[in-house]
């Protein structure tokens, strides 16, 4: 199996002391000599090892081919450990192979030509033996990034995805908006909606598109094999009914509440509603007060502030819990009640278990009666995928609602998992129902592709431009997709690699060769579950590492997940977010999440990126003119 070592023996190589250098001169033709020896080992590992795959290379796309070798050349000088080697090169003023990712023989080439001539030997041109060279391969990398991707748009060489709303399908002037902020590239995520409304969301971003005269392509990104905890019995039903604060605990805006009358539709608005009785409804008048205890027991007033064809409009300026046993009361001229009911109308609130560190958690494979309430002293909860719960062991990891409550296997069966809850705030942490569920210490036998999965695939087919495969974990799941494209006439579609399972980045690779049977092909780097998977310690060098396989390959990369995501949530980017945006411009897309203030959050990426291009080209700093540092007059 073709693996990349530097990656895996990352722990212990981290450490690893770089040999001193030596104390003869540079020139020095011992040293030249030595560093010409170790050249050529490398260049023969190189070629055994393309040798040793020529099985794999051969079934690849033809215009992926000389990309495939290259990948295979750059496997094999990132299997030892360079560093003592790369200090040498560098002493004597050479390249030190550092950024040789494009084209990694051509780059070994020059180096071991110059030394043959400093040492007066003979050299004979080897680029016909070169798959790419410094010219070729990073052109490579564009032509496939444009071919997947499109055309960037503006003065920048980064493209910007953005991930649609549901309110896509349905509004023209959203995706307007979107498109000329900025967007590149449109993602579907198949998770959410359905079939007509990704239909509609792909014509609306064609038209679009149209309209501004550019490209701008649609990933459709499917769910795959996504688990969950699942479904919880209800909470209790309470409505918690708020006033606006100022910094000192002044109410400065009083809440507000709706009361309908049985059957009646309420009106298009934020405020919150309950049902009522009619008769007692009718009763209410402008100015008056109505009473009642709260949940807590708390004596509150709401005052009645008008009245319309829905009923009633009331506010109160003390934070009030009302549930469907709390009696609304009126009083007559003597203060006393003359009239009370119950509401009504009350959603119930979304039912949580609340961890700490030392509880236990069973996760089962069977589903939770749901007409029960939770047990806080022995908390329960399913797994959407019930199959996976037989495949865990005794000892392993589980990670639960992204990273945020950590657990160990306490007891393992085939039906369910005792976990013992290891990582959690002092406080405690809330589990609720369709929180994600990680096991990176766990190899599991899961479908790449679910039912709906294949059923999704029409869809793409017939509307995207590229599909967008989650969970992907070894080389099978890659060729069942491209097979499955072609049995549903999307064989033009462009591939996907979602990373975000440790199996899958230890499998970047071979996953990657068998996208390369496909005409164009791509990674993602999915930061959130990955960091799940591989520990968040390690998520920057994990990013670095398929970065670096990815531009061996040609193969474009999504930068996603979190990217200025407090800018499209709240309008308003932290500063840690800005830095993490910059590093982008080392992709060739980067991905936004949906947001109210997601068109700002475009606009802000576009001006980092279009700032960056003059600075940053994947790992080679651009040494533009720093014209605030230059010499004055």
């Amino acid at each position: 199996m073709l693996t990349t070592r530097s990656t895996r023996s990352t722990r212990s190589s981290v450490a690893a002391p770089v040999e001193a250098l030596p104390v003869s001169p540079p020139w020095d033709r011992s040293v030249c000599l030595a560093l010409i020896e170790q050249l050529w080992a490398l260049r023969a590992a190189m070629q055994q090892s393309e040798q040793r795959y020529a099985d794999a290379i051969a079934h690849v796309h033809p215009q992926q081919r000389e990309s495939a070798r290259n990948l295979v050349h750059f496997l094999a000088l990132r299997a030892t450990d360079l560093r003592a080697l790369q200090n040498r090169l560098a002493w004597l003023g050479l390249s030190s192979l550092g950024r040789a990712e494009s084209h990694v023989l051509a780059n070994v080439d020059k180096v071991l030509g110059i030394l043959h001539r400093l040492t007066g030997q003979a050299w004979q041109d080897r680029s016909p033996e070169e798959p790419v060279g410094s010219v070729s391969g990073p052109a490579l990398l564009a032509s496939h990034a444009q071919t997947l991707l499109g055309s960037v748009a503006r003065d920048r060489n980064v493209r910007i995805m953005v991930t649609l709303p549901s309110e896509a399908a349905t509004d023209a002037a959203l995706v307007r908006s979107l498109v000329e902020a900025g967007m590149d590239v449109a993602r579907i995520n198949c998770a959410h909606d359905q079939a007509s409304d990704w239909t509609a969301m792909a014509k609306r971003v064609r038209r679009a598109a149209k309209a501004a005269q550019r490209e701008v392509k649609v990933l459709m990104d499917l769910g795959g094999p996504k688990i969950r905890t699942g479904p919880l019995p209800d909470g209790p039903a309470v409505l918690k009914l708020r006033p606006m604060r100022d910094e000192h605990g002044f109410a400065t805006e009083s809440w507000r509440l709706r009361l309908l009358p049985a059957d009646t539709p309420a009106p298009v608005g934020t405020d919150p509603c309950i049902v009522v009785d009619g008769d007692w409804l009718a009763l209410l008048r402008v100015g008056q007060q109505i009473h009642l205890r709260d949940a807590r027991s708390k004596k509150r007033r709401m005052l009645v502030v008008k009245m319309d064809a829905h009923g009633a409009v009331a506010e109160g300026l003390e934070t009030c819990y009302i549930t469907p046993e709390t009696p609304l009361s009126l009083k007559g001229p003597n203060e006393r009640r003359v009239y009370s009911i119950y509401p009504g109308g009350i959603a119930p609130l979304p039912a949580a278990v609340r961890l700490h560190r030392g509880d236990r958690l069973t996760l089962s494979a069977e589903p939770l009666d749901l007409t029960l309430p939770l047990d806080p002293q022995h908390p329960r909860v399913a797994c959407t995928l019930p199959q996976v719960i037989g495949q865990i062991r005794t000892g392993e990891r589980v990670w639960l609602d992204d990273g945020r409550i950590g657990a160990v296997v306490r007891k393992a069966s085939r039906l369910q998992l005792e976990l013992e809850i290891v990582q959690a705030r002092d406080g405690g942490e809330k589990l609720s129902a369709d929180k994600g569920i990680n096991f990176p210490d766990s190899t599991l036998d899961l479908p790449a592709l679910t039912d709906k999965d294949l059923q999704d695939l029409q869809t793409v087919a017939k509307v995207a431009d590229m599909v967008g495969l989650s969970f992907v974990q070894q080389p099978q799941d890659v060729r069942q997709l491209l097979n499955a494209l072609q049995f549903a006439n999307g064989k033009t579609v462009g591939v996907v690699l979602k990373i975000e399972t440790l199996r899958g980045f230890e499998n970047l690779p071979e996953l990657m060769l068998a996208a390369m049977a496909g005409a164009s092909a791509g990674v993602m780097i999915a930061r959130g579950d990955l960091a799940v998977e591989c520990g968040f310690e390690r998520m920057a060098e994990v990013q670095e590492e398929i970065l670096w396989c990815s531009e061996a390959a040609h193969m474009p990369v999504i930068w996603a997940t979190q990217v200025l995501e407090s800018q499209a949530r709240t309008g308003v980017p932290s500063r840690a977010e800005i830095s993490d945006a910059s590093m982008g411009v080392r992709a060739e897309c980067v991905m936004l999440n949906k947001g109210p203030y997601i068109v700002e959050a475009i606009r802000t990426l576009d001006n980092i990126l279009r700032r960056m291009a003059g600075h940053q080209t994947k790992k080679t700093p651009l040494l533009r003119a720093l014209r605030a540092w230059g010499p004055s007059g």
